[in-house]
């Protein structure tokens, strides 16, 4: 599927967002150079009749993505969050995409539920209402059930959209494939592999089984969060294409006027959000990872409520501390330790100058501090940072995609809320906490007693271990050299006295 037939389909892409007009929206609102402007339409214009004429009620932008699919649309959902990049009348025409797409029909609706569930409508649901929201994938009606008289939201996949995701999904292969022959220098930036880790993250979006579970983890390692809540899952009324849970009651977190309406703390708000996230990634290694305002609400009493698990993240516990250290590194403004992490988990080649690379993280960071975060331009940052990561030869990690995706999201989210957040001050003791707790000579002390009780279930084999290990020692193939067999030597050593050690452990813990 991943052939030059593709190319018709990216010189759609750009038919359709010169015929719906987006094009010139789109360039305006990043400030787009004239030249490239007048580039733009030159050789856009002639191909404009190939594009998708979409649904000519909506905003230019918002009208091509719908029309050109479900991956496109994820795409605005992102820049929806983001007025301080895109700006924040392409921000409010984007934000239609998070839940007020058009929905499909409830009785085909009905249909999946019954085809999944195995019961009439009637049978499990003593109100069954129309869409309440509809989004990129699914749409969520609002029910009651009929066993217990709990209000729920049931949440139903869109007819088709496997398919049609993926067809977005091949011409985006293509184009990744496409730009790595054309630009060898963009293969540090690795976009095969982004495209990758992007259609594994949304394919696990369209079975709402593994929804439902990545939903029951969430609420349990949030349960003991204050200000944060996560609704239940009903296991017996949800499957691969219904998902059944309870219902969210709040404000939308995207409409600043209820949230003021009903007398919440917008600043208060917009510094939890950020805090949450912050929280779950360091000290859980598990995040929502599709925080935009569509999936959060306000409840009555001021929590945060979250929503829609279909995007979770998850980093290991050495990611989560590298990245702690280089937040960390930042709000202390010691620009030298972070570019020396950056170094020791081997995100910049070894060949580059740590001096050099530190003076320009210094420029990065230096312009955030002390500066109304209203007047920093995201745009020209994350500009500048791309030229720094192009310049030092980073390559794109694809296991921190997720993280530094959901983080520009998230950071759009708590801006939308108060415009003048400084994200360094709000993010300083969750990190500082983390940092306490995790990096130092405790935590070094706790690896090591884990590593014991590790190997200490191994303590019953130790023997056989221990005379397979001497018996290789008198192989009549040994190693080339006598060095070889000291280390090997050593090596039982180590292991008989760590795994001895840890035995004890584990026996006393």
């Amino acid at each position: 599927m991943r052939g030059p037939h593709n190319i018709l389909r990216l010189i759609r892409i750009g038919a359709t967002f010169e015929r719906t007009g987006a094009m010139r929206t789109v360039l305006e609102a990043m400030e787009a150079p004239r030249h490239l402007r007048i580039a733009a339409r030159v050789l856009g214009w002639p191909f404009s009749w190939l594009g998708l004429k979409g649904d000519t009620s909506m905003p230019p932008v918002t009208r091509a993505l719908t029309a050109l699919g479900p991956a496109y649309i994820k795409f605005g959902q992102i820049l929806s969050t983001r007025p301080d990049v895109v700006g924040p009348d392409l921000a409010d025409q984007l934000r239609v995409l998070q839940d007020k797409l058009p929905p499909f029909s409830t009785d085909k609706a009905k249909s999946m539920i019954e085809e999944e569930l195995g019961g009439t409508v009637e049978q499990l649901f003593s109100e069954f209402s129309e869409p309440v929201a509809a989004a990129s994938i699914a749409q969520v009606h609002k029910a009651r059930l009929s066993s217990t008289g709990e209000q729920v939201a049931v949440k139903v996949l869109r007819p088709g959209i496997e398919r049609a995701f993926r067809r977005d999904i091949d011409a985006f292969y293509f184009a990744a494939r496409t730009i790595e022959f054309l630009s060898p220098s963009s293969r540090r930036l690795r976009p095969m592999d982004v495209v990758e880790h992007f259609d594994g993250v949304v394919s696990g979006e369209l079975d709402l089984r593994l929804e439902s579970a990545a939903a029951g983890e969430f609420h349990a390692t949030t349960a003991a969060d204050e200000g944060f809540s996560v609704p239940t899952v009903h296991w017996d009324m949800s499957s691969r294409r219904v998902m059944t849970m309870g219902w969210v009651e709040g404000a939308p977190l995207g409409d600043n006027a209820v949230i003021d309406a009903a007398g919440h703390d917008r600043k208060l708000l917009g510094e939890r959000v950020l805090q949450m996230f912050l929280r779950h990634a360091l000290r859980d290694g598990y995040f929502h990872a599709d925080m935009h305002q569509g999936n959060l609400k306000v409840g009555a009493n001021g929590d945060i409520l979250v929503y829609d698990f279909g995007i979770m993240g998850r980093i290991d516990e050495y990611t989560r501390r590298v990245y702690a250290e280089i937040l960390f590194g930042f709000i202390r403004r010691d620009y030298r330790r972070v570019a020396e992490v950056h170094f020791e988990a081997g995100y910049v080649p070894a060949d580059r100058d740590v001096d050099e690379f530190a003076r320009a993280l210094r420029a990065v960071g230096e312009p955030i501090f002390g500066m109304d975060a209203a007047h920093i331009s995201m745009a020209s940052l994350l500009s500048y940072l791309f030229e720094v990561t192009e310049r030092f030869g980073m390559e794109t990690r694809t296991e921190l995609i997720l993280l530094q995706r959901t983080m520009v999201v998230v950071e759009g989210v708590a801006r939308s809320l108060d415009p003048h957040i400084n994200i360094w001050q709000v993010a300083k003791p969750i990190v500082e906490t983390y940092v306490r707790e995790n990096i130092g000579p405790r935590a070094m002390l706790r690896d090591v007693v884990k590593t014991a009780q590790v190997l200490g279930r191994f303590g019953p084999k130790l023997p056989q271990l221990a005379e397979a290990a001497l018996i290789a020692q008198t192989n009549p193939k040994p190693p080339a050299n006598n060095t070889g067999r000291g280390v090997q030597a050593l090596w039982v050593v180590i292991a008989l006295l760590t795994g001895l050690l840890g035995y004890v452990l584990g026996t006393v813990g």
